[in-house]
Parts: structure tokens; sequence; C-alpha cells
């Protein structure tokens, strides 16, 4: 819309969004000729998909085993070291709780 001509307050109320955001978002794509997002400022998460998806699997599998018994099993798996914190979080996040 902007590049069409539009002033950019016109494209903010059609947006339904601040000016400024506007504004920020045409300086960035002057500048880089990209407008993407950038990275999130949170650590990066060390899990993937795939091993979310493996956990919760095995979560459900063998119902018995405790959040360290899965990041160990994940760890081995893997080769890559994750804490029980993480395992927990993950579950939580698969709607798998404590009973």
């Amino acid at each position: 819309m902007l590049q069409a001509g539009a002033r950019q307050s016109a494209v903010a109320r059609e947006m339904n969004v601040h000016r400024s955001v506007i504004h920020r978002l045409w300086n960035h794509y002057q500048r880089d000729r990209n407008a993407s997002r950038r990275r999130g400022s949170g650590s990066r998460r060390i899990t993937t998909t795939a091993d979310d998806r493996y956990l919760l699997q095995c979560a459900r599998r063998r119902r018995t085993l405790t959040a360290r018994q899965l990041a160990s099993q994940l760890s081995d798996a893997t080769g890559r070291p994750i804490s029980r914190q993480t395992v927990s979080r993950r579950l939580h996040e698969g709607r798998l709780f404590a009973r």
C-alpha cells in the first residue's frame, strides 16, 4: 500500500495498528528490502518439534516414567543434554500433567 503511494496514517487505520508500527516497518523495509519478523527476545528452544512429539509419545506409552527419566531417554536419542525442567515444560505444553 505504501509503495502504491498511500499515506502511513491511512495504512495504519486500514490495518488497525498504530502509525508508529507502520513507520517502523516501512523504515526497516526501505533499509533492508525485507520486512520479515525479527527473532524473539527469549532464549532459543533446545528441543525441536520432533523432539517434543517423541517426548509426548514416550510419556504416553510408559506413563510411570519421571521427567528425569524421560530427559535421559531423549538425551540418549538426540545426543543433546536436556534438563528435567525442559521435559516437564514440554509435557505441560502437550497437556500432560502429573497425577
